[in-house]
C-alpha cells in the first residue's frame, strides 16, 4: 500500500468512525470511567508530568509538526509536561519558542523546568493570563512572529476563557490553530467538580461558543475530534479561516 493510499483508507475509517453512534457511546463512557481515575495525571512526557489523555497529546504534536509555529503560547503550567512537549517537537523542527503562562509557577516545577535540557525553547510569564500586564508581555514577545499556536488550559471558567479568547485569537492567523482545553466539562454530570469554580454551563465549551458567536475568523476542527474519538476538547480544536 502506498503512502496516498494508506492516507485514504484512513479517512475512510475515520469517517466511518464517525457515524458509528454505538462506538462514540462507548467512547464517551469510557472517558467518564477513566475519568474517575484521574486518567490523564498517569503520563509523561521526557520525564516530566503532563496531565492530558494521550490521544490530545498525539493530536498536539501532529498540530505543532504540520504548523511549524515560531510561538506557541499555552496557558497553564501545572508540572510543566505540556512545554516540554511543545519545547521537544520545536526543537526537532529547529525553530520557536514555547511561551508557558501561569498565575502561580511553583518553585519546584520551576526548576524542573529550567534545568531540563529543552529550556532554551522555553520562556514562562507567571501572572494571571488575562491580565493587562501579562498580555503586553505576550504581544511583546509575539511581534515579528508568523505562526502563532495557541493553547488555552488554566482556569476553566466560561468567563475566565473567553477573556483568553479574546485576548490571544488576534494572533493567530489564517491556517493556523486555538486549541481550547477542558471543554468536555460541559459533558460531564453536573456538579461532578466539587469545590472548583466550573461546572455544566460554566466551562471552556461554553465560552468557545460565545466566542464564535461573534468571531467568524475561527471555527472548529471535526476532523482531529472525529479521528481521536476520545479527547478532553470536544469542539475546542478552533482553525482560523479568515
Amino acid at each position: 500500500m502506498t503512502l496516498p493510499e494508506f492516507y485514504k483508507n484512513n479517512d475512510k475509517n475515520i469517517c466511518l468512525m464517525s457515524i458509528d453512534k454505538s462506538l462514540s457511546k462507548k467512547s464517551k463512557d469510557w472517558f467518564l470511567h477513566a475519568f474517575d481515575y484521574q486518567y490523564s495525571y498517569h503520563f509523561t512526557w521526557l520525564g516530566i508530568p503532563i496531565i492530558q489523555f494521550p490521544q490530545d497529546i498525539v493530536a498536539i504534536q501532529e498540530l505543532i509538526w504540520k504548523l511549524k509555529p515560531d510561538l506557541i503560547i499555552e496557558t497553564g503550567i501545572a508540572h510543566g509536561g505540556s512545554l516540554i512537549l511543545s519545547a521537544s517537537i520545536l526543537d526537532l523542527i529547529g525553530n520557536g519558542i514555547v511561551l508557558g503562562i501561569d498565575v502561580d509557577i511553583r518553585d519546584h516545577n520551576k526548576k524542573i523546568i529550567n534545568q531540563h535540557p529543552l529550556k532554551k525553547r522555553i520562556q514562562m510569564i507567571e501572572g494571571s493570563s488575562t491580565s493587562k500586564k501579562t498580555i503586553k508581555q505576550v504581544y511583546k514577545i509575539a511581534e515579528n512572529k508568523k505562526k502563532i499556536l495557541v493553547l488555552l488550559d488554566s482556569k476553566h471558567t466560561e468567563n475566565h476563557v473567553l477573556k483568553e479568547l479574546l485576548a490571544y485569537s488576534p494572533l493567530v492567523q489564517k491556517g493556523g490553530y486555538i486549541v481550547v482545553f477542558d471543554t468536555m466539562i460541559e459533558e460531564m454530570p453536573k456538579n461532578y467538580f466539587k469545590n472548583r469554580p466550573w461546572d455544566k454551563g460554566n466551562n471552556p465549551k461554553t465560552a468557545v461558543r460565545k466566542f464564535l458567536k461573534s468571531d467568524k475568523r475561527f471555527k472548529i476542527d471535526k476532523a482531529i475530534e472525529k479521528k481521536l474519538l476520545i479527547t478532553s476538547c470536544p469542539d475546542g480544536f478552533l482553525k482560523c479561516i479568515k
